[in-house]
């Protein structure tokens, strides 16, 4: 199906921008929105539902992305009203989003290495682990008690498609630690007292790197279920790192001894 847009005030116009900046609205209707060609392909390309396709009427409809239900053509003025950003190669779409139960999640391999995250609270540091967690292909994702909801646009803007790549869970710190005792996955808690650096660390079997909020850290009750505490050393005199930064050091170095 295909039609034209060249008012703003079109119902599907004002759904996504509603889906956009509306939490409550994107929980209830399972559906929040995508910018960008090769964001879009990627979430098509990972099973992603893509309900509406809208793109720049100057854009070739042969050109666009297969599997979707209905495109839609707009015109800039409306397009400008609609992309949050310059760089979207004239697509922007509303997809269904997929569940996320820890008990959906399907663990491929059987030394898995995973990364969770405690309560993270900026969308950009969800959006940056999602996009390290790509590049080191990491076998899930678990947010432990989120606080915002995963497809705000921030995290999928800066997820740069993670967010679609990675199989990504969500539960209480409680859940979590007994799913991850369940599949005997090694707990490796990150925190500043009574750790041992990293780098000392054994990560080659079945693994969970654990990181927390940067002025909080983690809660005891991850410290108490660790059966590792870590610590990156630090040489300045501020002793916190920024979460996906910390993340990043700790997921590489596990990597790197998995000899990538």
């Amino acid at each position: 199906m295909n039609k034209h847009i060249s008012s703003n005030n079109n119902p599907l116009v004002k759904q996504l921008l509603q889906l956009q900046s509306k939490s409550k609205l994107r929980k209830t209707s399972g559906l929040f929105v995508i910018e960008g060609r090769r964001e879009i392909q990627l979430a098509l390309d990972c099973g992603y539902d893509i309900q509406t396709l809208f793109y720049l009427d100057e854009i070739p409809l042969e050109t666009l992305p297969k599997r979707v239900k209905q495109y839609v053509s707009v015109s800039s003025g409306v397009y400008q009203k609609m992309a949050h950003r310059g760089t979207t190669e004239g697509q922007i779409a509303i997809a269904r989003m997929p569940g996320h139960q820890l008990s959906d999640l399907i663990i491929q391999t059987a030394n898995p290495l995973i990364l969770v995250a405690e309560a993270p609270e900026k969308p950009g540091n969800i959006g940056a682990i999602l996009r390290t967690a790509d590049a080191a292909k990491l076998d899930a994702v678990i947010i432990a008690n989120p606080l915002t909801d995963l497809y705000n646009p921030n995290i999928v803007r800066s997820s740069v498609g993670g967010i679609f790549t990675v199989p990504v869970a969500t539960g209480t710190t409680t859940e979590i630690i007994s799913w991850l005792k369940s599949h005997n996955i090694s707990i490796f808690a990150a925190a500043l007292n009574q750790a041992e650096n990293y780098q000392l660390s054994d990560f080659k079997s079945s693994s969970a790197i654990v990181v927390g909020t940067e002025d909080q850290g983690l809660s005891d009750e991850w410290l108490k279920a660790a059966q590792h505490v870590v610590k990156i050393p630090m040489s300045g005199l501020i002793d916190s790192l920024n979460v996906s930064v910390a993340a990043g050091i700790l997921i590489f170095e596990a990597k790197r001894q998995r000899g990538f």
